[in-house]
């Protein structure tokens, strides 16, 4: 059991960013989509051929990591808040990719959907309504 910090010499926990890191079986094939579709800079990678690759878009930042044998699961691995979800919805559907919940306002004060990116990892997607 994880208890709270009650100690007043210390400071309590002071959190930064949390990235999502996505497993991709093709690196070439995900940053094509989030770099070349999506608009992502590709920021940082390493090794040779390509294993790890952090990108950043506006306040988001994704890691992007090879797994060859990469089989995706049937739940949703991140969320992205954004300024447009109709835009978005739009891009994704004329990129062929799979929508697997539709767009609809939620009643928990979200516009949103759920899509498929190229290696099947479930992004769900949501603007503030």
């Amino acid at each position: 059991m994880v208890t709270a910090m009650n100690d007043t010499t210390q400071a309590p926990v002071r959190f930064g960013r949390i990235a999502a890191t996505l497993p991709v079986a093709d690196m070439e094939r995900a940053t094509a989509f989030y770099i070349g579709v999506l608009g992502f800079e590709n920021v940082f990678e390493n090794g040779d051929p390509v294993g790890f690759t952090i990108l950043e878009k506006d306040g988001a930042e994704l890691h992007l990591t090879l797994q060859p044998g990469h089989k995706a699961p049937a739940f949703n691995v991140a969320h992205m808040m954004v300024g447009n979800v109709d835009a978005l919805h739009a891009l994704i559907q004329r990129q062929g990719l799979r929508i697997v919940k539709r767009l609809q306002d939620k009643d928990y004060g979200l516009r949103a959907f759920v899509f498929e990116d190229p290696d099947g990892n479930r992004i769900d997607v949501g603007q503030q309504i």
